[in-house]
């Protein structure tokens, strides 16, 4: 078996055409408004872009969850770097899959050997024909933890970050496939921004146009306790057409640009509002094509 499994440098990467769904309960606003806004696939390579307290941790338990339930034959991997301990007990407990730890206390060389691991090990599974996601918490702490325990090369960009230290989180980032004949490598990343440090940002630039999908949170709406505080407008996955159906498609569309005219608290309090409405995402959509969704949600 080992000698007939192709390399998977060798595999063919193709855009992820198979959904992965969030929706789980009607209640469970989160991992509706991801299937809406950023729908998911396997073999999806997506970003989590989050200011710290908007509650990306949490965004990330809903993920996992929701793919254990709906997609159980998909191998689930959390891979925690530089965390708090309590943060990766709670992981554990709430996350039905395997969950791989280094906490902050822990020197800088742990972070990357546990990422390394973590990666080859979801290697391997895909060169067999596996569905595997890997949730990173958070990308932005393993491009530090590389910054530290890399040789220097000599060459600083600005923030302090050493230029050869940004290559390894983008080889284990790069991994994410949807693979031709069967396979897949899920990545879902979180990238820390708005932290006031130099180094996150050149961090987070790097990573900005590598993903093919992305989920923002926005600060204002966590300080407003409104959660999900997903920023519905800067939010979305690249060829998404490869996802949705055609119908979805043109419901989307008329969506997007109803919520793009509006605010960031308004775009996601009428969104949610309407998702409250209705039981499942389908029925939402029903919906939103029989009507127009203004400021004031007139009909």
């Amino acid at each position: 078996e080992a000698a007939a499994r192709i390399e998977f440098g060798k595999l063919t990467p193709l855009y992820p055409q198979d959904r992965l769904r969030m929706e789980t309960e009607p209640t469970k606003l989160t991992q509706r408004i991801i299937d809406l806004i950023a729908p998911i696939g396997k073999g999806q390579r997506g970003l989590i872009v989050a200011p710290p307290k908007a509650g990306k941790t949490i965004v990330l338990q809903q993920i996992a969850n929701a793919i254990a339930q709906n997609n159980p034959e998909a191998h689930l991997m959390g891979v925690l770097v530089d965390e708090r301990p309590e943060e990766v007990t709670d992981m554990q407990r709430t996350v039905k899959g395997e969950v791989i730890a280094s906490t902050f206390d822990r020197p800088a060389d742990d972070h990357t050997t546990v990422a390394e691991l973590a990666i080859e090990r979801a290697k391997r599974l895909v060169e067999l024909g596996h569905d595997v996601v890997v949730l990173l918490d958070s990308m932005t702490r393993l491009g530090r933890a590389y910054n530290l325990s890399a040789p220097a090369s000599g060459r600083i960009l600005s923030g302090g970050v050493d230029s050869a230290a940004l290559y390894p989180p983008k080889k284990f980032f790069g991994a994410a496939r949807n693979i031709e004949n069967g396979g897949s490598l899920t990545i879902l990343a979180t990238a820390l921004v708005e932290t006031g440090s130099k180094m996150d940002e050149v961090i987070f630039e790097e990573f900005k146009g590598t993903g093919n999908m992305e989920l923002r949170l926005s600060r204002q709406l966590a300080d407003k306790r409104i959660f999900p505080a997903v920023d519905v407008n800067a939010s979305g996955t690249r060829r998404e057409e490869n996802l949705l159906s055609g119908e979805e498609i043109k419901i989307m569309w008329k969506l997007r640009r109803v919520l793009s005219g509006l605010d960031t608290q308004q775009a996601l309090e009428i969104l949610t509002n309407k998702i409250k409405d209705t039981q499942s995402n389908a029925e939402f959509l029903m919906l939103v094509s029989k009507t127009t969704l203004g400021p004031k949600g007139e009909k």
